[in-house]
């Protein structure tokens, strides 16, 4: 997106970008109510989540820039999100060099897995991709453990991870099965080499942290809305698409989209067999900003250990606007539209999930007769769970 007028010669550089970031951020603002994106019941969210893409990349580019200096950045949380975050995990990053060399020091606490991935950036940037992973379970690293990693060096010392060539960034995704009410993981991440102090920022300098935070924020909204419109063109509503892996993504992870398409009064009953994985959920996310449909007030999310697996052995969601008093009701909140993402991952096989769109009150006669009735109170026991954990994963 260019900018809109030009400066005069002799405005300061870190001025003109200023003034230059303000004014794409306003043409972004008027792109999101033009075509191709959601339309006017969706605009609320849209202009929300350019606030919210406007505060997580001027963070990671301006206030974690240095990977001299580099501290966790938290993105995908309850506030900043972006493509799709899943709500078992939290997500932080940090910037780092493969030139220098790094200690990740921690304890896991409640958390039961991580997966750090070496990146060359994000999905949405022009250059990107998965260099190296390494996850808590292969360390030998579990639930209340304290750990360090070690980053960087010549490779000659076997319990240094070397960094690939073309890594920016540094990711952690802590995984969280069974939602508790405790204390989540702990990470810190210090540069080991001797670094003189740097000098003052200039003008050039914060003018192209602001030139590259207004790019990431472009690409983020602009690369995000097209994956999602080129998938669901690609595929039928109410149906899963074949499973795919994210080409330079998390080598273990595996994903099947539906996008979904409900009149108030209908349901999408979603039946599977239990993946064969390590871990698999299933969550729901907002057609155009690929953002968690509401995950502290309602039931958006399903793992493995959250889900209700009938006698038979499969597993049996209902997505509707309405409460069908069954397990596994994923509420989608008042969209009528939007994404059921399905993920298994340290797989075996693949899971073969099938769909069927019904009245809401047809629900209860397609469960087996002996899924068990939630009622009112159960379901608020069941969201308050959810909320006491969220409480304590996002705690500052």
């Amino acid at each position: 997106m260019e900018p809109s007028r030009s400066e005069p010669a002799d405005t300061p550089p870190e001025i003109a970008a200023w003034r230059d970031f303000c004014r794409r951020i306003e043409m972004l603002g008027e792109r999101i109510l033009g075509d191709g994106f959601p339309g006017a019941v969706a605009r609320p969210e849209g202009v929300a989540h350019l606030a919210d893409q406007v505060s997580c990349w001027l963070g990671w580019v301006v206030g974690h820039c240095d990977p001299e200096t580099p501290f966790f950045h938290r993105s995908n949380d309850l506030v900043t999100q972006w493509g799709g975050p899943n709500q078992d995990n939290a997500y932080h990053h940090a910037r780092i060099d493969p030139a220098r060399r790094y200690r990740i020091r921690g304890r896991m606490h409640s958390c039961e897995e991580f997966v750090l991935t070496l990146r060359a950036g994000f999905m949405h940037m022009e250059t990107w991709g998965t260099k190296a992973t390494v996850t808590a379970s292969e360390r030998g690293i579990g639930p209340g453990d304290d750990f360090e990693l070690l980053l960087g060096g010549d490779g000659s010392d076997p319990a240094w991870i070397p960094i690939p060539d073309g890594v920016t960034t540094a990711s952690l995704r802590e995984y969280y099965l069974d939602w508790r009410p405790e204390e989540p993981a702990v990470f810190t991440i210090e540069c080991l080499d001797e670094i003189a102090p740097p000098p003052r920022a200039d003008g050039a300098q914060v003018a192209a942290q602001l030139e590259h935070a207004i790019t990431q924020i472009e690409r983020s909204i602009v690369h995000w809305n097209d994956y999602l419109n080129e998938h669901r063109a690609s595929g039928r509503d109410n149906v899963f698409a074949l499973p795919m892996k994210v080409a330079k993504g998390l080598p273990v992870a595996r994903y099947a989209f539906c996008f979904w398409s409900l009149a108030p009064d209908e349901a999408l009953y979603v039946e599977t067999d239990v993946p064969d994985a390590r871990y698999w959920n299933l969550q729901l996310a907002t057609l155009g900003w690929f953002e968690q449909v509401d995950p502290v007030h309602r039931i958006t999310s399903i793992n493995q250990q959250q889900a209700h697996v009938s006698r038979d052995g499969r597993v049996r969601l209902v997505l509707a606007h309405a409460d069908p008093g069954a397990p596994n009701w994923l509420d989608v909140g008042g969209h009528e539209v939007g994404l059921l993402t399905f993920r298994w991952f340290w797989p075996r096989t693949d899971p073969s999930p099938t769909t069927r769109v019904v009245k809401l009150d047809e629900v209860r006669g397609l469960l087996p007769p002996d899924t068990p009735a939630i009622d009112a109170a159960a379901r608020r026991a069941e969201l308050r769970v959810r909320r006491e954990h969220l409480a304590w994963r996002f705690r500052t």
